[in-house]
């Protein structure tokens, strides 16, 4: 008897583990399965009765809801699940009522598809539900024909939306705070590829690092994306909670996180002029295998918040911190002092951040973070307007949605439909995004056919078809979020089975699909072209004013704490997150020129140019912020050649905003000359260390201003 216990002890112990390290350790794979059980759940049961009209119905709302599924509190997610169910029931019900009307359904498409991109501005909760209603009013199409009447897919596509949410509601209130964790978790994670990335740097030559400061500047537009996904999840918590103390442990990850990201973007000198005296290659790549291992500690961390475990901090870590100290101390004795101390100060710091996360976190003022003050309101009167980007792409859309309408109606097409789908994922709000997704969309299509029919006619039973279904669904969701292509193909295998189910011709009906889809996206491709072409040339202008201007407010903040440091740094942060997000803006505008017509193409080399100075400018701001906590850092006389920097780059963001005379200042020109005439007198030291930075900040300002003088001339 023992021996029976103990054995189902071991398999029930075997069974946690396996949960444990096949999904609850990966938050997209926990996602599919939600998701996959959901629809397993509505659909086989009535397969079994021959109903598969509405189990398949009932998958298709589970399906649309888990793409509708917000980052909220428990409480948020059940407010969130009732504004789905509405709106699914309003989008279904107006589709099926309209439907023996074309002029009018024509008109209520285009008005309820502005409407609800519109109130999709209005806040991530309400992005993912107004999308779910559109695509639920597409499906609502398709299935017209296969209905029994005109309200069952208004009561059986909420139906299984409501019950993927019931289902992920009932696991998120087991463990509240999992959202929490995994927004933190996919922070730290992000901030370890580009730790991993960066120590690259150390050593590396001039054309490398090129490459490497533009792969730099991507992954810092991700990492950037994770702390703002971080802060929205920590406000909806802190909305939903009455007591935000349990929140504390939270808050001060939160704080580390952006602490370490500061350090890890920061610059304190140039790396190709380090690495090319041979006196420091020892050092440099020390420091590189110490930049490693913080990114290893950082995906340890990462692995220990979805976990639930706690972190130990690597002791190797420590090991190589001691001996880059002695080999710079030894380097020191022997007269040639290292120009890297201030570098390894930083890292270490990250190092001592890490090992004493889980100390001294009770302590202290609750910290605060940033959240959007404008009412819902203000954020609605905001979009109407011609120039504002989501108001165009709601007309880009429905222009799409009207043309295809008219197409499927002049021309008779079966289940023409699939243009309205494909138009709904490939039309994005800008030229360069809609690009990619039109190219990923036709490959993943006609991917999926192929695989599809092949799997297909080996799986030929309603089991088969079954598991078909049920396997490419999860594999949908597991890749949805790390690459669409991919999980393009696997919804479109899907489609296969879900067809064969419900009339046996998955097959027959992959022809018309492929040329749906091409049709869709050329007029996605087609709209967003024609309609406000809002090439990222003419963006140019305005996003390098807001990152100049988000530098200079930067790096205010940064001489106003090392004047007065306060507790609750929550200014600080705000001004350190914006100009990080307008340097991510700065860096994507280029990204994207490469994908439009050449003959938009316009200002490329400007745009590279000053993606790279506005990164390097920052960086070096960065390590000028990472030491704001060591005492006497700056002094008196350092303090005001900062402030005269700081003044000439507010006067020369002023001119560009104005379009007054454009030129960089002879200010400080006169002043790099001088520091430079003063750092060539100056024996190696801390000192001197400092005011290379200092160097380092004047000289990218002034070529970032030059080259912004540049480009307003054209």
């Amino acid at each position: 008897m023992k021996i029976k216990t103990q054995g189902k002890r071991f398999q029930g112990q075997a069974w946690f583990e396996f949960w444990i390290s096949t999904f609850w350790r990966y938050p997209n794979r926990l996602f599919a399965l939600k998701a996959t059980i959901s629809m397993g759940l509505l659909l086989i049961p009535f397969l079994i009765f021959d109903a598969s009209f509405i189990g398949v119905t009932l998958a298709l709302g589970a399906l649309a809801g888990a793409l509708s599924e917000t980052d909220d509190h428990p409480k948020g997610r059940i407010k969130a699940l009732i504004l789905t169910i509405i709106s699914f029931a309003i989008s279904s019900v107006s589709v099926e009522l309209l439907r023996p009307f074309p002029i009018l359904f024509g008109i209520g498409l285009v008005g309820s598809t502005i409407t609800f991109i519109i109130l999709g501005g209005l806040g991530e909760r309400y992005r993912g539900v107004t999308f779910g209603a559109l695509l639920v009013a597409i499906y609502t199409m398709l299935g017209a024909d296969l209905s029994p009447n005109w309200y069952w897919q208004p009561l059986l596509l909420p139906a299984g939306a409501l019950c993927y949410g019931i289902i992920s509601l009932l696991l998120l209130t087991f463990h509240p705070s999992r959202l929490l964790e995994e927004q933190l978790s996919q922070g730290f994670e992000d901030l370890s590829v580009y730790m991993k990335e960066k120590s690259r740097l150390f050593p590396s030559d001039a054309k490398v690092q090129d490459k490497l400061r533009n792969r730099l500047a991507t992954l810092n537009s991700k990492l950037v994306n994770s702390l703002g996904g971080c802060k929205n999840v920590l406000n909806s918590y802190e909305d939903a909670m009455k007591n935000h103390e349990a929140l504390r442990p939270y808050l001060h990850k939160f704080l580390l996180l952006q602490s370490l990201h500061e350090r890890a973007a920061s610059s304190h000198d140039r790396y190709d002029l380090l690495s090319d005296n041979p006196e420091n290659h020892e050092i440099l790549e020390g420091l590189g295998q110490l930049l490693l291992q913080l990114s290893i500690a950082c995906h340890e961390v990462s692995k220990s918040l979805i976990m639930g475990t706690v972190y130990h901090h690597p002791i190797s870590l420590k090991w190589t911190v001691s001996a880059l100290k002695a080999k710079v101390k030894k380097q020191n004795a022997s007269g040639k002092y290292s120009s890297l101390s201030l570098l390894l100060q930083n890292l270490t710091q990250s190092h001592l951040s890490l090992q004493n996360m889980n100390f001294n976190v009770d302590s202290g003022i609750l910290p605060r973070v940033d959240r959007d003050s404008r009412s819902l309101w203000q954020r609605f009167k905001e979009q109407l307007n011609w120039n504002h980007p989501r108001l165009r792409y709601a007309i880009r859309l429905s222009s799409c949605f009207l043309l295809g309408y008219i197409l499927i109606n002049q021309f008779n097409i079966e289940k023409g439909e699939w243009i309205l789908l494909t138009s709904l994922f490939v039309c994005q709000p800008s030229y360069s995004e809609t690009r990619r997704r039109l190219f990923q969309r036709i490959l993943g299509t006609l991917s999926g056919v192929v695989i599809g029919v092949a799997i297909v006619q080996l799986l030929p039973t309603k089991a088969g078809q079954i598991a078909l279904l049920l396997g490419a669904a999860y594999a949908f969701f597991a890749w949805l979020r790390k690459n669409y292509s991919i999980s393009v193909i696997f919804v479109t295998i899907f489609v296969i089975a879900a067809f064969n189910l419900l009339a046996g011709k998955g097959v027959a009906v992959m022809g018309p699909r492929i040329l749906d889809t091409l049709i869709g996206a050329i007029l996605a491709i087609g709209v967003v072209r024609i309609l406000w072409p809002d090439w990222q040339y003419k963006k140019l202008p305005q996003l390098l004013a807001n990152a100049l201007q988000q530098n200079s407010n930067y790096f205010k903040s940064i001489l106003a704490e090392y004047k007065e440091a306060k507790e609750d740094d929550l200014d600080y942060r705000i001004s350190r997150y914006r100009a990080h997000q307008a340097d991510s803006a700065l860096a994507l505008a280029w990204q994207g020129m490469k994908l439009e017509p050449k003959q938009q193409q316009k200002f490329q080399k400007h745009a590279f140019t000053l993606t790279y100075l506005n990164h390097a400018l920052l960086s070096y701001l960065s390590a000028l912020g990472a030491h704001r906590d060591t005492k006497n850092y700056v002094d008196e006389k350092q303090w005001q050649m900062y402030s005269n920097i700081e003044a000439e780059l507010a006067n020369a963001i002023n001119a560009i905003e104005n379009q007054t005379v454009c030129s960089s200042s002879a200010g400080i020109k006169t002043f790099i000359e001088e520091l430079g005439h003063q750092l060539s007198e100056m024996e190696k030291g801390n000192e001197r260390l400092k005011l290379v930075l200092l160097y380092n900040i004047a000289e990218v300002s002034e070529q970032l201003l030059e080259e912004a003088c540049l480009l307003s001339e054209e």
